[in-house]
């Protein structure tokens, strides 16, 4: 997710020439990993007069339970369906399944690109 243009080659296995250099929008960047930790941000300037909190690390998450939100501590990542080695080494991504202290819940938004962890309980 580095690049993100298009590929210098045809179908055919030619070349193609680049038509126009790279624009800023055209820009990726590595992903964030959020990890459980102590608390880590980061602030990323993103297209038009806005910005992305990026979370690095973090050790709590507002979870819903019902129409009840409480905060509680993350303990650890149980299953994450996105990348297996992701809960192996405690990465937080959208769908991820956290061990809080409220009990197991599923991550429902994404901590590399608004910077909070929200969760919804689940049956275990």
């Amino acid at each position: 997710m580095k690049d993100q243009g298009r590929s210098k080659r045809k179908r055919t296995g030619g070349r193609l020439k680049p038509s126009s250099n790279k624009k800023r929008y055209q820009l990726g960047r590595e992903p964030a990993a959020t990890t459980v930790g102590e608390p880590r941000f980061q602030v990323i300037d993103s297209r038009g007069n806005n910005e992305k909190l990026r979370m690095l690390s973090t050790n709590v998450a507002q979870v819903a339970d019902g129409a009840e939100v409480t905060e509680a501590d993350i303990e650890g990542v149980v299953d994450n369906p996105s990348n297996v080695n992701y809960a192996r080494r405690n990465i937080i991504t959208k769908g991820s399944i956290i061990d809080t202290s409220a009990g197991r819940a599923r991550v429902t938004s994404r901590p590399g690109q608004d910077g909070q962890v929200n969760a919804v309980l689940v049956e275990e």
